[in-house]
């Protein structure tokens, strides 16, 4: 588990594809690895990775086809910039939201402008996950613990202050650069628990009939 506050930028320093799947070895820059054991876990770019070889500034970890299929390591690069993160231990102070480090899908940037001493970024996440994200809610996007200021549909759109803009890779975004999104595991497992029985019969979701039923409406 972790909290989106990214703790340093690292790059993709190979890629080794592997009968489908692939082996990655991240340099991590700034942050250390003194406390990283192997098969500890380290989320890149939001994505959540084991560590299975492990150098002083440099780990190496497998991608499965699961992950390729569902994040932007898919189309990553040698060089690529990727936000670091390790994983929540028992004294960590918990500045964000929960995060697996399992990503959801893919976003998008839409739309980049300044507001203040922040840059305001609408994405365009995927419909099926548009559900999954309100106003004032959390979301993780690369890595980072970002709460949302509007929605309209499967867009919606965040802040992002001076500090996070200089030390996470969202500093470089432009509109077109695509994004790993997490929508928040409370959102997913309302949904499930509110299904109740019918979860294991239908992938509908949440519907208004739903909310009625569970007493959400008078």
């Amino acid at each position: 588990m972790f909290t989106g506050i990214i703790l340093a930028v690292g790059n993709i320093a190979a890629i080794e594809r592997r009968a489908g799947d692939c082996r990655l070895k991240i340099d991590t820059g700034k942050l250390s690895l003194s406390g990283v054991a192997l098969g500890d876990s380290i989320a890149v770019n939001g994505v959540c990775l084991t560590a299975v070889e492990l150098g002083p500034q440099f780990f190496y970890a497998d991608v499965s086809n699961e992950t390729l299929s569902r994040s932007t390591l898919n189309t990553a690069t040698v060089g690529t910039a990727v936000n670091l993160e390790l994983a929540l231990t028992p004294a960590t102070r918990m500045g964000g939201h929960i995060v697996s480090g399992h990503v959801d899908g893919i976003g998008k940037v839409i739309e980049k402008k300044a507001d203040g001493r922040s840059i305001r970024f609408t994405f365009k996440a995927p419909d099926n996950l548009a559900k999954y994200i309100a106003e004032k809610g959390s979301i993780c996007i690369n890595g980072i613990s970002l709460t949302v200021n509007d929605v309209n549909g499967a867009t919606f759109s965040v802040n992002i202050v001076p500090y996070t803009l200089k030390d996470t890779t969202l500093g470089e975004a432009i509109v077109g650069t695509t994004v790993n999104l997490e929508v928040d595991l409370l959102a997913r497992y309302m949904e499930r628990l509110m299904q109740g029985e019918a979860a294991a019969k239908s992938p509908s979701g949440i519907t208004e009939e739903l909310l009625h039923k569970s007493g959400f409406f008078g």
